[in-house]
């Protein structure tokens, strides 16, 4: 059994780095999008979509490997850390949803500012990385809030 949770533990922490890590390409990204057109524009779309559709499915392994985690190791789903982690985790999902997709569909719109779109995407990434990062934190340090 310990074996299979040094498994699981693995998984957890590689779905994490391919959730997180691939989010700061696109601070340049992001600043090619403000002059780009055409083909060179929807090349850097693409890259953005796949970004997000990557952490997306890296973040069904990471809750995954994290209720197995919690069935087959110490902590119990009560534990403080694990619930902020949740609520933060549920939090993030909505964001996701709404913070990417929208604005990307909107650089084909014609009289769109892109600048004003970059900043937005720009905003998202900061918030998004910021959730991730607290989550992070919460899951490394694992304090004791309540009890």
């Amino acid at each position: 059994m310990d074996f299979l949770y040094r498994v699981l533990l693995y998984i957890h922490i590689l779905s994490v780095i391919i959730s997180i890590g691939p989010f700061f390409i696109l601070f340049p990204l992001i600043k090619k999008l403000r002059t780009a057109a055409g083909d060179e524009m929807n090349a850097h779309l693409g890259t953005f979509r796949f970004v997000v559709w990557l952490a997306k499915h890296a973040g069904h392994v990471l809750v995954l490997s994290g209720a197995f985690l919690v069935l087959s190791g110490p902590w119990t789903w009560d534990t403080p850390w694990i619930l902020i982690t949740l609520i933060i985790l549920f939090c993030s999902l909505f964001f996701l949803a709404r913070a990417f997709s929208p604005t990307l569909r909107k650089f084909h719109d014609d009289g769109m500012d892109k600048n004003e779109l970059s900043d937005k995407l720009q905003r998202a990434v900061w918030i998004y990385i910021a959730l991730l990062m607290i989550m992070l934190w919460f899951m490394v340090v694992k304090p004791y809030l309540w009890w």
